[in-house]
Formats: C-alpha cells, structure tokens, sequence
C-alpha cells in the first residue's frame, strides 16, 4: 500500500534501528537515561531553550504545557479547529480544568489583530481571565499552512502586551521551517513554550519534545508524572528521535514539492471540486460526490487517503512513500473512472 493517510504511518528506518539498539540507556523517571537528556538538550538547543520534555506524544507536551501556563478557571484561546481543542480528548477541561475561546482563522491561521477583541476584561468577575493562546503551525486542517513571520511577531508583541503565554502545538513545525522566513531560534524567541513532535513527517516510532526555560520544564516534569508520562529506560525511543532531528528534517522539502505535484494533477480531473494549495505536505480537496467513493476506488490500486468529511479528502505526504510512489499515484489519478 501507499499510504497518503497521514505522516505518523511512518517506520524507522535500517539507520534509525540501529541507532536505537546502539543506546545507552538508564532511568529517565530519576534523570539518568543519557540518550533522554542528550535528546531534550538538543531539542532545547534548536530553538534557543534552556530545557527540554520528552514524552510519549503530542498530545502530553501541549495538555503539559496548557496545564503548567495555566491556574483552574482560566481560558485558553486558539483556532476553532487547533488540534489542541479538537483533537485532544477534551484534555484543556479534562486536564487544566479550563474554559477555551474558539477564534477563526484562515486555513487555520490567526491574525494577532484578533486577540484584543477576544481578551477577557480581568476586571470582571463574569468571564474567565483570559491566560494562554495556542497556535499550530504548520495548521495540520488548514491543510498544512505555515504561519507568516508578521504574524508570529505580532502575536508575540501582543501576548506580552495582554500578560498572555504564548504555546506553540509544533506536530509540525520543521514542515513549517523548511518553507518559512524565519528560523527556529526565531521561533524560540516568541514562544514561551513548543512542542515538537518526533513522530510524523521525521520518521520516529513515538514521541515529542516539550521545550521553555529552566523553570517552566521543572513544572512540565512534575505534570509529566503526574499523568502518568514518566518513562524508564526510554533512551532506545530517544535515540530515534535524536537521529530523526539530525538526519530528517531537511528532507521534508521533498514532500511538499510532491504534494504539490499531486495537486496540479487533481486540479483539472472532472470529479474534482476544489484542490487546496499544499503549503507543505498536508493536500485537501473536494470531491463532486461522496468521498468515501474515491478512497474505496484508490484502495483498489494500493493507495490509501483519508476521507475526513462527506465530499474531503486528505492526502499527506512522507518519507515513506518513495519517489517511485509519487509517480505512480500522478499517472493513476487522471486515468481513475469514479461514480458518484
């Protein structure tokens, strides 16, 4: 099967293996598994971070995150469809005990001049204080669109201004480094916290890295086993993820630039309603009919996309599907007959 579902179907590869057998390993609950504290130190170093977390998933170093930034009754604010509010199991009320304000963006992509007229009055007892904002970039149902630097800056500005905490949910945020006009020590500089997640589109089996400054990672830890997220001898998952930031990011290029392909193939088919420009390697498209119809036909011929609502579909590219895939799904698309 190729499989376009999405980039945490990856699988180490022979390198990744090997690194991940050669570790050395000890006790991380007790801070002594080296490949652990060499993984969260390099992590911490890219964005120019004092500290970093590492956890089983995504899911952990953001609720972590909202958990530390924030106090019970507080609000956090993100976009209607942020991954940490939809996608995360009710964890903000669940876990923070907290209250969220839903803005809408543009592919997922907020404006910093949203944020005065979604800021709670601290004066008034009626609404929550407003504490913490969450972006996600790149935007994974925005279809993988990347925050403009202005934007970033402002959001910064503004959060300073408003005595807000800025998190970044970064599941893909090399994605986003790769296309942007910013870099990652830029990035560190305007978030108080990120979550960079190991397991996508870089090609580890498991994890993510919390990263902030020395005192908000003291905090995050204690959260960290508190829900359960303390690991033992997890330097054979960090050795993974240590290979993955070094040998991995640099290839995410090659997923957008074929994903784009995908795309212009798409725009011209018949049964097509509207294809989404990729940004990166996450492609959205409308089908004239159900979509569920396309996906049963792709997986006919040993392709496999995800039907995400009754006439969308999502296509996401990664380091395992092979050039050679690539074309072989462009050459099958413009010849499929789909009934709708």
């Amino acid at each position: 099967m190729i499989d376009f579902r999405s980039d945490t179907f990856t699988k180490p590869n022979d390198h990744m293996l090997q690194a991940m057998m050669a570790a050395s390993v000890g006790d991380d609950v007790f801070g002594e598994d080296p490949t652990v504290n060499e993984l969260e130190k390099y992590a911490a170093s890219l964005f120019g971070k004092e500290a970093g977390l590492f956890c089983p998933s995504g899911t952990m170093t953001n609720q972590i995150a909202i958990r530390v930034h924030t106090q019970i009754g507080d609000e956090v604010i993100c976009e209607k469809n942020a991954h940490v509010y939809k996608y995360e199991g009710g964890g903000i009320a669940s876990n923070s005990l907290c209250s969220v304000k839903l803005l809408e963006g543009e592919r997922g992509i907020l404006h910093p001049d949203q944020l005065p007229g979604a800021f709670n009055n601290p004066k008034d007892p009626h609404f929550p204080l407003s504490r913490l904002v969450c972006l996600e970039n790149t935007s994974n149902f925005g279809g993988g669109s990347i925050y403009p630097k202005e934007n970033l800056i402002g959001f910064r500005e503004k959060t300073l201004e408003m005595n807000l905490s800025l998190h970044l949910d970064g599941a893909r945020v090399f994605n986003a480094l790769e296309e942007a006009n910013y870099t990652s020590q830029e990035m560190g500089e305007w978030f108080d916290s990120i979550s960079i997640c190991l397991s996508k589109g870089l090609g580890a089996p498991v994890g993510s890295v919390l990263v902030g400054d020395q005192g908000f990672i003291d905090k995050a830890r204690r959260v960290r086993k508190s829900l359960g997220g303390g690991m033992r001898q997890a330097g054979y998952l960090a050795a993974a993820g240590l290979y993955a930031l070094v040998h991995n990011r640099s290839r995410l290029k090659e997923d957008h630039a074929a994903m784009r392909e995908i795309a212009e193939v798409l725009k011209p088919l018949d049964w097509i309603e509207q294809v989404e420009y990729p940004e990166t390697n996450i492609l959205f498209f409308t089908t004239k009919g159900p979509a569920q119809n396309l996906v049963d036909e792709l997986a006919k011929h040993h392709i496999q996309a995800l039907a995400v609502a009754k006439n969308r579909i999502r296509m996401v590219g990664h380091l395992d599907i092979a050039p050679y895939d690539y074309q072989v799904t462009k050459s099958l698309l413009p010849k499929l007959e789909i009934s709708f």
